[in-house]
């Protein structure tokens, strides 16, 4: 189904009929479709409402650059035009930074909370990543003295090369927006949440590390951490099962 909020379309679905709503907010990119474990496991017994977000899964590309803030105002939006009030809010990756934003700014009720492998933790920037981006941007100046027939070729590979996998897979204009949003360091934020809150944790995460997930415990208050073994950034597609009873231990009173 699609829903026009604030100017901007979005795909979302709904599910199930239960008294108690859970809203899913997938990562980035086109996610929504790795939470079928979740939302056959839930569906019968709550009202399940997952999103694609502006530009990504089957939501069109906005007009304009977006940042972390537009998204937030968004999905709060999005909770007032649904009647979606005191909702058990599941968050991956990308979700975290929403769902932290719309804590920290609007007086927005949340039932329970489960984070899992969030985002928005910005990481310190490291020797390699600094000699990296230096690399880069004078290759990037070097392309002028090479002719014009081979400027672009040599510009693409070059792209290629020094992007990270999520920045290059998405459109252009979607760049600017995706810059945006991993240049925000939300830390204050997660600090606001005063949800009773449930995170889960891949060991082995290389997107969001496990520091982050340990550093968000220690800054939600009502808080506790579950790591899971060798998991990676998709713990809860390793671990469905598991996972799925986990969440339903945390929620199960709230039916």
């Amino acid at each position: 189904m699609y829903l026009t909020v604030k100017d901007l379309t979005i795909y979302y679905e709904k599910y199930g009929k239960g008294k108690t709503t859970i809203l899913i907010l997938p990562g980035w990119g086109n996610t929504r479709e790795t939470f079928r474990y979740i939302i056959d496991y839930f569906k019968d017994y709550y009202t399940i409402y997952i999103i694609d977000y502006p530009g990504l899964g089957k939501s069109p590309i906005p007009t304009n650059t977006l940042n972390i803030y537009n998204y937030a105002e968004l999905i709060y939006e999005f909770t007032k035009i649904k009647n979606i009030t005191n909702p058990i809010i599941i968050a991956h990756s990308f979700g975290g930074r929403i769902i932290s934003t719309i804590s920290s700014i609007y007086n927005y009720k949340i039932n329970k909370l489960i984070l899992i492998d969030v985002a928005g933790i910005k990481p310190k920037k490291t020797l390699k990543k600094y000699i990296k981006e230096k690399q880069y941007k004078i290759k990037k100046k070097l392309i002028k003295l090479l002719p014009k027939r081979k400027q672009e070729i040599y510009k693409q590979k070059l792209f290629q090369k020094y992007a990270s996998s999520d920045y290059y897979l998405l459109p252009p204009a979607m760049r600017e927006t995706f810059k945006n949003i991993i240049n925000e360091d939300l830390t204050n934020h997660f600090k606001a949440i005063k949800t009773e809150t449930l995170i889960i944790w891949g060991e082995n995460d290389q997107d969001t590390p496990l520091k982050d997930g340990i550093k968000i415990n220690k800054l939600i208050k009502e808080s506790a951490l579950i790591t899971l073994k060798n998991a990676t950034h998709y713990s809860y597609l390793q671990y469905p099962i598991l996972v799925n009873k986990i969440i339903y231990e945390f929620i199960k009173k709230d039916q």
